[in-house]
């Protein structure tokens, strides 16, 4: 597939004719919000096989061959040139599409309150042949080891109707935030322990779960290695019920890292007790804090870095947001950014009549706009260009594949390129 930066004065048509396609398949690819009026610096993804590539000063048929994964000899074979022919800067060469790998792919849905909205069934059904693992998000513990479980409603069907593995995912919270001391609790206490995992493999048996996903987060620093142990108690009973066993990481770049979310999350052990984790390489920019990218490529790769220095890379899922943020600026700490698809991004660009940014950097769209009350704002979101880095990176990496946080908002071009990038491993 070919990713389309829109230039000034460009319309669906006027694209469509540089690809030879007709202007209503990259609507609908990209289910566009504002097909009538694309925004500067919009990405599209042209659903063609394979890509053409402008050369850029300094190219030559090796370099680019190196870029793509292909021979500098078929590369001139497949565009008809000389294998020595030199290069002006803007000609078209045409990239034929490379060997897909086998990646594995999670995503969490969170209901919210006691039921399940049609809009987010619909986002996990929609979702689900893209996936590897459906995780609904969450089951809480209790002091007691008890559960209190999310409502499922189609999840288990939806799962077993595209081949997904539905994990139970548990977590420490305690009205609404994550709580040290019900962790401290479930950890080291004998009786507490048993109750919990005792329950954990019964509902799993009843529902149908296929894996237990640990989301034990704020742990106290001092329950780092009982936390360990408690995960090789556990994986020893999960795998002797037939369950896989995963957890869920703070995304740390040392083993020394300080602060209450990182301390008690041992990579190098995690790495070697449980069959897959989730690094949570996302929320540099949060909805609490100030403006900035969401899972910026730069501190992500620097965090995978250290991953796999300390676990397999093959046991690795890399996280990813499929949201961003509306910042009021200026930035008040207590305030609230708004969470937003990059859907609802693109119309928000499109009313405004503002250009998308793009930063190299962080390799992360993001624009500003005034709203009605004159009050400046700024984006952040996701498109095809920063998804495609980071599953460059995955592929750069080794890793196992990727994690979603979170199902409910629409970002159609993550799926497309995953097709265009990977096979989807079936359990």
């Amino acid at each position: 597939m070919q990713i389309h930066i829109v230039e000034t004065n460009q319309t669906l048509t006027s694209i469509a004719s540089r690809y030879d396609v007709n202007p209503n398949t990259i609507a609908e690819a990209n289910e566009l919000p504002n097909p009538d009026r694309l925004v500067v610096g919009q990405a599209l993804v042209i659903p063609i096989y394979g890509q053409f590539y402008l050369v850029q000063q300094g190219d030559s048929l090796y370099s680019i061959g190196q870029r793509f994964g292909i021979s500098y000899q078929e590369l001139a074979r497949v565009n008809g040139i000389p294998v020595n022919q030199v290069l002006q800067i803007g000609m078209r060469l045409y990239i034929p599409q490379g060997p897909k790998t086998n990646r594995e792919f999670n995503a969490y849905v969170e209901p919210f309150g006691n039921t399940v909205s049609e809009a987010l069934e619909n986002s996990a059904r929609q979702a689900a042949p893209y996936l590897t693992y459906l995780s609904p998000f969450a089951y809480l513990a209790k002091a007691d080891g008890s559960l209190t479980a999310p409502p499922l409603n189609q999840f288990p069907a939806i799962a077993e109707a595209n081949q997904n593995t539905l994990v139970m995912v548990i977590a420490n919270q305690a009205e609404g935030q994550f709580s040290s001391e019900l962790g401290h609790t479930l950890l080291t206490n004998q009786t507490v322990r048993e109750a919990f995992l005792n329950n954990i493999i019964q509902e799993a048996k009843r529902v149908g779960f296929g894996d237990v996903h640990f989301d034990l987060e704020r742990l106290y620093p001092r329950d780092r290695e009982a936390y360990n142990q408690f995960l090789r108690i556990a994986r020893d009973r999960l795998h002797q019920e037939g369950l896989m066993i995963s957890t869920a990481l703070a995304p740390k770049t040392s083993a020394t890292q300080q602060g209450e979310w990182y301390e008690a999350h041992d990579y190098k052990a995690h790495g070697e007790i449980v069959d897959y984790v989730v690094i949570m390489t996302y929320e540099w920019g949060y909805s609490g804090g100030p403006a900035m990218a969401v899972s910026p490529i730069n501190s992500v790769r620097n965090v995978l870095n250290y991953a796999v220095s300390e676990i397999p890379p093959e046991k690795i899922f890399m996280g990813q947001n499929l949201y961003g943020y509306d910042w009021t600026l200026p930035f008040v700490p207590g305030t609230t950014a708004k969470a937003i698809s990059p859907q609802q991004a693109i119309q928000i660009a499109a009313e405004q009549g503002v250009a998308i940014r793009y930063n190299e950097t962080a390799q992360a769209p993001f624009f500003h706009y005034m709203d009605q009350a004159g009050k400046r704002h700024e984006v952040w979101f996701e498109d095809a260009r920063s998804i495609q880095a980071k599953f460059n990176l995955v592929k750069e990496r080794g890793l196992r594949g990727v994690s979603y946080w979170k199902l409910g908002l629409s970002f159609p071009q993550n799926w497309l390129l995953i097709t265009d990038n990977f096979n989807v491993v079936k359990k």
